[in-house]
């Protein structure tokens, strides 16, 4: 239906329709030789001047925009600092005996179970059994034999004995004298003395008992000192010397000072651990020997910064590090000693007493580049360390 009226309409305006089409064929035209035109002849001199100006303002500052990146850092200082190396140790008493029967007989006296004793006091007493007699009769056979020597030297001397005499006369006389060593040791080992103060910790032995040689007696321990035994692995030994202070920490969370006072020259062949042992103050009289402890030997101070963990990088050779300025606001990447680290803190060797660390837009900087600063704000007091905080150092590599 309106295709029929178009024709018609066309049919009843030929002359409008061609003036038309002779109008839109002009306006074409025009338009192609404007085209035409601004393709083959170069702008205004003041005009492209002014264009290049612009391109040229916007390259520079898209080129400083690249080359001064913003980074946010923070001033760290070194602070003194004491490392502690961390073992597992065993505490035992200063001092502890098993005394046990040097000859038979009948124990006719003994102490209390627990009972305090000084030194040199008597402990246990064993019957004699004739050892004195014993004893009598050898001092009689030894100034027998030293007369008898006595007056041969004057005979030989004389040359009215001869040379053979004269040398079994010595070695009676000698013998003699053992005899009464022997017998004067027997009689002493049948009183038995304190070698030390301490308690009675063990008594095996009744009143009227017989012992016989070798048979324990009593268990005697001192306990006014202790003596803490552990094993330091290979990689911490050679941070350890003679004298150091350490610190014995309790199950219950007591302690214990004292100081370290022996170190093995050679490794265990099994752990490959060496042995050492400190000496600890007991003024209370704790009764704690044979208890496991925590040992804590604290290193001598040294200067060094403490930071978070967060900050803490490694690089391709796993070596740790961390991201600062120099003094020219360029990037640059340094390998630290790590003393300790914790989901709080960690403390780090091995960088300037004051350095300013890259805290923030590290990994979008290479290393070297000159970067803007912007000072991070410092971190409220009170406020607490998030704990989702990992100890471990994030794994980015320095760009070279």
């Amino acid at each position: 239906m309106v295709a029929t009226r178009a024709r018609l309409w066309v049919a009843r305006h030929k002359k409008l329709s061609w003036g038309i089409l002779v109008l839109m064929l002009l306006i074409f035209w025009l338009w192609r030789g404007e085209l035409y035109q601004a393709q083959s002849q170069a702008p205004a001199a003041n005009e492209q001047s002014t264009t290049l100006v612009t391109a040229t303002s916007v390259n520079a500052e898209v080129g400083n925009v690249a080359k001064l990146f913003f980074v946010e850092t923070r001033e760290f200082y070194a602070e003194p600092y004491q490392a502690e190396v961390l073992l597992q140790g065993k505490l035992a008493p200063i001092h502890s005996v098993n005394l046990r029967a040097q000859i038979s007989g009948t124990v006719l006296a003994r102490p209390e179970l627990g009972q305090s004793v000084a030194k040199n006091d008597a402990l246990i007493s064993v019957s004699d059994d004739g050892r004195g007699v014993e004893l009598e009769q050898a001092q009689a056979d030894l100034a027998l034999r030293q007369a008898q020597l006595s007056a041969g030297a004057r005979l030989r001397a004389q040359k009215h004995i001869s040379e053979t005499d004269y040398l079994s006369l010595k070695a009676a006389a000698v013998s003699a004298k053992a005899a009464v060593a022997s017998a004067q040791l027997a009689v002493s080992n049948s009183q038995i003395a304190a070698p030390f103060a301490g308690q009675v910790d063990s008594l095996p032995v009744e009143l009227g008992g017989f012992v016989q040689v070798g048979d324990e007696l009593l268990t005697l321990v001192d306990v006014s000192r202790l003596k803490l035994t552990a094993h330091v692995p290979q990689q911490a030994v050679l941070k350890l010397n003679v004298g150091l202070p350490v610190r014995a920490v309790l199950l219950d969370g007591r302690e214990l000072n004292g100081k370290l006072d022996f170190i093995a020259q050679a490794a265990d062949d099994q752990t490959r651990s060496f042995a050492l042992e400190a000496k600890l103050d007991n003024p209370d009289g704790w009764r704690v020997a044979g208890a496991s402890v925590g040992l804590h030997i604290q290193l001598p101070k040294q200067d060094a910064i403490r930071l978070s963990p967060a900050l803490l990088a490694l690089n391709k050779q796993s070596q740790v590090g961390v991201y600062l300025l120099d003094e020219q606001d360029r990037m640059q990447w340094q390998p630290v000693g790590l003393l300790s680290i914790s989901t709080e803190e960690a403390w780090v060797s091995g960088l300037p007493n004051r350095v300013r660390l890259v805290t923030r837009g590290a990994d979008f900087v290479q290393v070297g580049a000159v970067v803007n600063v912007r000072l991070a704000k410092p971190a409220p007091t009170a406020a607490k360390p998030n704990a989702a905080t990992t100890t471990e150092p994030k794994s980015a590599d320095p760009r070279p």
